[in-house]
């Protein structure tokens, strides 16, 4: 697979926690990449691997200069940070004002992350946070690049019914046609949950019934453990065994189900890099446990 696009219609879902718990767990290396126009959180909320801040005008704002003159994927590491623990982000825009600076550069910033998987030098996944989105987002420029775009929502009856709204839209905008058109269309478009674990999966079943019904063309495709301690403690700002929250550990099932459904077609090219095969995950192996999550939420610490 290439690039993962999370995003959610409204309110705030948690779509950074999400982007970074299944970038934590992903199994193959992976870049994490802030893309919301309104500006990123992690420069403000995470280490950087020396242990000091984050350098806000080192990602998409300093690679705003370079797309200008065209993108080759490999490029797209000269502007990327490691977080403590490991895992490689493309530190978002400080503010929604630095947005201009990427008018224009949306396809080919989606290009990029789309073939960073065919790299033959340092192959990965993108997975990418889009943040809240409408219909005139520049950042949904970016789905038509991708393989799979997940729509984040919690469960309360007002928020289901937007993302029902949101996905059927997605689904005209990108594959055309009649409602229902998208589910031989690519990106795929998925549903993710933020919902409690004791009900997660009844509700989980009853959104999906929903989306069929409305004939979106998307699906439930996991859900999210609603874990403030949990996403606490991925920021960095709570102690304790992450590798056992809730949070994380609903990641893993989602990670998981991604690759039982859709693995046959997310092969990475063997080259240089070729270690980096499912099952393994460089960009963060030094994490708390060997997870590959920020250090600064370590384990039992």
């Amino acid at each position: 697979m290439a690039l993962i696009a999370l995003a959610a219609d409204k309110g705030s879902p948690g779509v950074t926690t999400a982007a970074v718990a299944l970038a934590a767990v992903w199994p193959r290396r992976v870049l994490l990449a802030e893309t919301d126009p309104a500006g990123g959180d992690l420069v403000y909320r995470s280490a950087a691997a020396h242990g000091g801040p984050l350098n806000p005008n080192t990602g998409m704002l300093s690679i705003a200069a370079t797309a200008r003159r065209g993108l080759v994927p490999d490029q797209l590491w000269d502007h990327v940070q490691p977080l403590s623990g490991g895992l490689e982000v493309l530190v978002g825009l400080g503010i929604s004002e630095q947005a201009a600076g990427l008018a224009g550069l949306w396809h080919t910033l989606g290009r990029a992350f789309a073939s960073l998987a065919d790299s033959p030098n340092a192959p990965a996944d993108v997975i990418a946070d889009c943040g809240r989105i409408s219909g005139d987002s520049p950042a949904t420029e970016l789905f038509q690049h991708a393989a799979l775009v997940l729509l984040l929502s919690r469960t309360e009856p007002e928020a289901i019914a937007r993302v029902r709204d949101r996905a059927a839209a997605l689904s005209n905008k990108l594959h055309g046609g009649a409602r229902g058109a998208a589910n031989a269309g690519m990106p795929l478009i998925g549903v993710v949950l933020v919902a409690d674990t004791n009900n997660a999966a009844k509700l989980s079943g009853q959104v999906n019934d929903m989306l069929v019904h409305a004939q979106t063309g998307a699906r439930v495709v996991g859900t999210i453990a609603d874990d403030p301690a949990g996403a606490d403690q991925l920021a960095g700002r709570r102690r304790g065994r992450l590798e056992k929250s809730l949070l994380i550990r609903s990641a893993r099932k989602v990670t998981s189900d991604l690759y039982q459904q859709f693995g046959a077609a997310w092969s990475m090219p063997t080259g240089p890099a070729g270690h980096h095969s499912a099952g393994h995950h460089p960009a963060g192996h030094d994490g708390p446990a060997g997870t590959g999550m920020p250090g600064h939420a370590g384990a039992g610490r």
